[in-house]
């Protein structure tokens, strides 16, 4: 099949979408047609001057967050619940033209083509600090005794990813549901309650800080996120930093 890339680059030699025709197979992964494209252009530099699109990329198994880009408008593309890198061309029909372009955030900054800045979320992981556990020999397995649906809720919030699709998908460019996703697993543990408090307010200090938006309930994030984090994370955000607040 014959798609056109009309893809943002930002280096350099341009600055703007540029169109790019590519013959692909249909059982490749977004990013395998990507390469075959850089491959390409690569080999015809005299043609392409601005050179091979730059991208993040790591384990192209759905789970490091890196492959962030905005899709036909949507963050990692059309399929629910799936980063761009386990998108598949099957996605697309033959004579497709595809806008590929990166996350739209003030506090993801541009690097190069399609890569961002993300430096911001681990601004906020860090402000979050440590969970105070206790020394000696290590306890046994079920010394601390966690119920099921708990252990299953903290579970989901602890599957977020990091990769900002919610950020990119937010009108006000909000990185809410990551804090909640953060903020509501550990909250949920007996692991995490030392610092409850601390946690959740030098947090949210820190996602203001970086210009990160405030959360005004579109719940596209909730509909971006390629693992399904639930906005009840942005609730247990809200109740935790109330609860802060009160607290001596």
């Amino acid at each position: 099949m014959r798609v056109t890339f009309k893809v943002w680059r930002q280096n350099e030699a341009k600055t703007g979408f540029v169109s790019y025709e590519a013959d692909v197979n249909e059982h490749m992964s977004f990013l395998e047609a990507l390469d075959v494209l850089n491959e390409r252009l690569i080999r015809e530099h005299d043609k392409y001057p601005e050179g091979p699109i730059s991208f993040d990329h790591d384990c192209r198994e759905g789970i490091c967050g890196m492959c962030s880009m905005v899709i036909n408008g949507q963050p990692h593309g059309p399929r629910k619940a799936t980063t761009a890198c386990q998108l598949h061309m099957r996605e697309f029909s033959d004579g497709d033209t595809i806008v590929v372009e990166p996350w739209r955030a003030k506090a993801f900054p541009v690097v190069r083509d399609l890569v961002v800045d993300r430096k911001a979320f681990d601004d906020i992981q860090r402000a979050g600090g440590y969970c105070s556990v206790g020394t000696g020999s290590a306890p046994d397995a079920n010394a601390i005794p966690i119920g099921k649906e708990v252990a299953d809720e903290a579970f989901d919030f602890a599957a977020c990813i990091g990769c900002g699709a919610c950020v990119a998908a937010c009108p006000n460019a909000s990185a809410m549901l990551f804090v909640g996703a953060k903020v509501a697993h550990l909250a949920l543990l007996p692991q995490g309650q030392v610092e409850r408090g601390e946690r959740v307010t030098k947090m949210v200090e820190a996602h203001d800080a970086a210009g990160f938006g405030g959360c005004t309930n579109h719940e596209e994030c909730e509909a971006a996120c390629p693992k399904e984090i639930s906005v009840d994370g942005i609730a247990t955000l809200n109740v935790e930093l109330v609860k802060a607040a009160l607290r001596p």
